[in-house]
């Protein structure tokens, strides 16, 4: 069935975003003539720009929504988003509240995952039957298909080239690191990012990501925490030699457009998580190895945090890689 109006409803955040795109990509290749909306949170937006599967972008500024000044801000966004009247919507979200979004904006028709949290299910007319273990990537290919989308050949990430930084010589070779994540105990400890950089060195590495503190690093080391937007940071990681970075948004982006990349897992499973590239590499439990050599089912090692004694071994990828001199 062809449709001339799609509401994808996929606010945030950043990892998820980018998982969400080559199911939209599927999703434009089977419906080549309708509009195509995305519902996003407005920090995320940019990962949008340029992209031709996509006619409008939704904001949703959900922020603006919390405190005295929620009414003010809720009304007229509720007023624009009943205006949308798609012909269905698309909720990859799978949350209560991206159901209701669906419905304020008169969906007659709409499309969830089996895994639907909050009772977001009973909104829901068809439903795609997925495995919660599954990496999201697949997942929201299964959402596509049964949406009737054909899926064929490579899963494709259409993300932006990013913007220039100013005053950065993105001409010579650097290594990227992004040691700061969210979730407990997933960060790099300070001491091991310093030896890691100390490690590279005199290659240049470019420290990217949010931090509390400011990290002492040794000379070879550009910090730019708490300095780069999305799109330079987008940028930074398509330019960049080799990308380090913990399990977080910005490494499913390095993921996206590049195999140059190491991503460490402290306790996470890369096989649900992890980069959606068998080229990649990730770090677990003090081993190196790329995705399309990581088991496919079965118990992995035990867990635990990357130490300043597994730096040598990284360092040994990034110099067979060509990503830093010999020193």
């Amino acid at each position: 069935m062809s449709y001339d109006s799609i509401l994808i409803i996929k606010p945030s955040s950043l990892g998820d975003v980018v998982h969400t795109l080559p199911a939209v990509a599927a999703i434009r290749e089977a419906n080549r003539s309708a509009r195509i909306t995305w519902v996003i949170n407005p920090e995320w937006a940019p990962l949008l720009r340029g992209n031709r599967d996509i006619d409008h972008v939704h904001i949703f500024p959900r922020s603006d929504f919390r405190g005295l000044g929620a009414p003010q801000s809720l009304l007229p966004w509720l007023q624009k988003t009943r205006a949308l009247r798609p012909d269905v919507a698309v909720d990859f979200q799978g949350l209560l509240r991206s159901a209701l979004i669906a419905r304020i904006s008169g969906a007659r028709e709409l499309f969830g995952l089996s895994d639907a949290r909050e009772g977001s299910r009973f909104f829901y007319h068809q439903v795609a039957r997925v495995d919660r273990h599954e990496h999201a990537v697949e997942r929201y290919l299964k959402l596509a298909e049964k949406f009737g989308a054909p899926l064929h050949g490579p899963a494709r990430f259409p993300l932006p080239t990013g913007d220039e930084l100013p005053r950065f010589d993105e001409t010579s070779s650097f290594v990227l690191l992004h040691p700061f994540a969210r979730g407990r105990g997933k960060s790099i400890s300070d001491r091991a990012v310093r030896d890691l950089c100390a490690a590279c060195a005199p290659t240049p590495v470019v420290l990217v990501g949010k931090a509390k503190l400011r990290v002492k690093t040794p000379d070879n080391c550009i910090d730019l925490t708490n300095q780069t937007t999305l799109l330079q940071l987008i940028r930074l990681i398509r330019t960049a030699s080799f990308v380090v970075s913990v399990d977080s948004g910005p490494m499913h982006i390095a993921a996206a457009v590049t195999d140059r990349l190491v991503s460490i897992h402290t306790w996470s499973d890369p096989r649900r998580v992890g980069p959606y590239n068998r080229e990649a590499w990730v770090w677990r439990s003090g081993e190196l190895q790329q995705m399309r050599d990581f088991p496919v089912e079965g118990k992995l090692p035990k867990a635990r945090t990357f130490r300043r004694a597994d730096i040598p071994l990284l360092r040994e990828l990034l110099l067979d890689r060509s990503a830093i001199s010999g020193g």
